[in-house]
């Protein structure tokens, strides 16, 4: 049976200078990561992880920074798995912009001595996947064998792939896509939420609280949308014990994460399209979709699929048989690890 990763703990590299996509620079950006298992001799044998729009890098083992919880994908990430870190040297990597140590809106600017707020820099998915690039060049990585990621994850995935396309032989986006839709909308939407508390304060709220009755009704909305009663349900079968399970998730996430951040990430997403660009993957692509999943359903792969045909990209499609929809990639591990193992198998074979 495979074996647990074990404990775990948050690392972070500081960026001197970050040029951005828009042609600004960011001063020291520091990123957050964990690492699993060892960067073999040429740094060619690592994957990298990328994370959803309000999760975190903690994908594999017990980090005590998130009170010893198992990572996300801790049923594909460790020794034996489906991401073996036997063989594997694995980095999960924070965005640029998250709210889980890497820097923020919460994060001190340089130029005033004041947290950024509102006036973070408009960074873009792209800017997000070099600030990733920066990290890996420090850490000696030279080739990766595959970037994955869930949600925003797979954004990023699909990033790495047109922007780097030499460096990565592998992507596997899940319950995600090539491109974001309606992101304008969306960011409107998401303002005007955020300015209907009274704490918002057009996001300068450093020091006084912070829109946290926002967050999390928001954040309910949002765990009910991804399909979290039918994570729950096993454990709490009362409908009435349930939601309130529910809404204490949503109270302790609003309690740590950072409302700029939902601001940052959202914002980066427009523009983001690299359906257009998929004539530059060289990376084979295993595309991983839910059953029930409202955010991006499996009718999405009737784009994507051919697309990537067309471009002359490898891709295959699988689509994970669950009740738990945009939430199901690491609960129902079971379910697609198998086809994940096979999909890395002959890329694992080259490293000898």
């Amino acid at each position: 049976m495979p074996a647990d990763i074990g404990t775990v703990e948050d690392r972070f590299y500081t960026i001197p200078q970050l040029p951005l996509h828009n042609g600004q620079v960011m001063p020291q950006a520091r990123i957050a990561y964990e690492t699993y298992g060892r960067l073999a001799p040429g740094g060619r044998n690592a994957v990298l992880l990328t994370h959803g729009y309000t999760g975190s890098h903690h994908f594999a083992g017990r980090n005590p920074a998130n009170n010893n919880q198992p990572g996300s994908w801790d049923g594909l990430v460790g020794p034996g798995k489906a991401i073996d870190t036997d063989r594997l040297f694995v980095v999960a990597s924070n965005m640029l912009g998250s709210s889980f140590g890497s820097t923020n809106g919460a994060s001190l600017n340089p130029a005033t001595g004041e947290p950024y707020g509102p006036d973070f820099p408009a960074i873009a998915v792209r800017d997000i996947v070099a600030a990733q690039k920066a990290l890996l060049d420090h850490l000696g990585v030279r080739h990766l064998l595959a970037v994955a990621g869930p949600s925003y994850g797979g954004y990023q995935a699909f990033q790495w792939a047109v922007q780097y396309p030499d460096m990565v032989d592998a992507i596997v986006p899940v319950v995600s896509a090539p491109r974001a839709q309606n992101a304008e909308r969306r960011l409107a939407e998401l303002l005007a939420r955020l300015e209907s508390d009274p704490e918002w304060n057009g996001g300068r709220y450093y020091g006084r609280g912070g829109p946290r009755r926002a967050l999390t009704e928001m954040r309910i909305e949002t765990l009910k949308n991804y399909g979290i009663a039918a994570q729950l349900a096993a454990r709490y079968p009362d409908a009435a014990a349930r939601e309130a399970a529910i809404r204490a998730q949503a109270e302790e996430w609003a309690r740590v994460f950072d409302a700029n951040s939902l601001v940052i990430l959202r914002r980066a997403t427009i523009g983001f399209d690299t359906v257009k660009e998929f004539d530059r993957i060289r990376a084979r692509v295993l595309y991983v979709l839910c059953r029930t999943d409202t955010l991006f359903p499996p009718a999405f792969a009737a784009e994507v699929m051919p697309a990537l045909a067309a471009a002359g990209v490898e891709a295959r499609y699988f689509e994970i048989d669950s009740e738990m929809g945009h939430l199901a990639s690491g609960p129902e591990h079971a379910k697609w690890s198998p086809v994940l193992r096979e999909f890395l198998a002959p890329l694992m074979a080259q490293l000898g």
